[in-house]
C-alpha cells in the first residue's frame, strides 16, 4: 500500500513558476510508476506527466511539454513537478498518482492505483 500527499500548490501570476511535491509512504515507492494529473473545475481529470521507476523515462502531455519537468527521489520517497511559464489554463487541482503495473506512457486515470488528495494551483492573468 502506498499513501500519497501533495504539497506546494498556490496562486501565481501568469508566466510564473511553482514546484509541486508528492510525498509517498510505503517501502515499494521505487517500484511504482508515478504521475501527475490535474482537474479543472467542471472538467475531466487529465494526464500531465509520468515518470518511470528509475526516473530515466518521462512522458508529458502536449499541453505542458517544454514547460513542466517531472522528477523523483526514490531515496526520499518524493516526486516533483517543476512548472514554469504557467498559464491561466493550468489552473486546476493537481493530483499525484502511482501505479504498480503501468508504464510511464500510461495516461488514463484508471491505470493508476493510488492517489493523493490534491493541491490547488491557481494562475491569474
Amino acid at each position: 500500500q502506498v499513501q500519497l500527499e501533495e504539497s506546494g500548490g498556490g496562486r501565481v501570476q501568469a508566466g510564473g513558476s511553482l514546484r509541486l511535491s508528492c510525498a509517498a509512504s510505503g517501502r515499494t515507492f521505487s517500484r511504482h510508476v508515478m504521475a501527475w494529473f490535474r482537474q479543472a473545475a467542471g472538467k475531466e481529470r487529465e494526464f500531465v506527466a509520468a515518470i518511470s521507476w528509475t526516473g530515466a523515462n518521462t512522458h508529458y502531455a502536449d499541453s505542458v511539454k517544454g514547460r513542466f519537468t517531472i522528477s523523483r527521489d526514490n531515496a526520499k520517497n518524493l516526486m516533483y513537478v517543476e512548472m514554469n511559464s504557467l498559464k491561466p489554463e493550468d489552473t486546476a487541482v493537481y493530483y499525484c498518482a502511482g501505479s504498480r503495473t503501468a508504464l510511464e506512457s500510461a495516461t488514463h486515470p484508471n491505470e493508476y492505483d493510488y492517489w493523493g488528495q490534491g493541491t490547488q494551483v491557481t494562475v491569474s492573468s
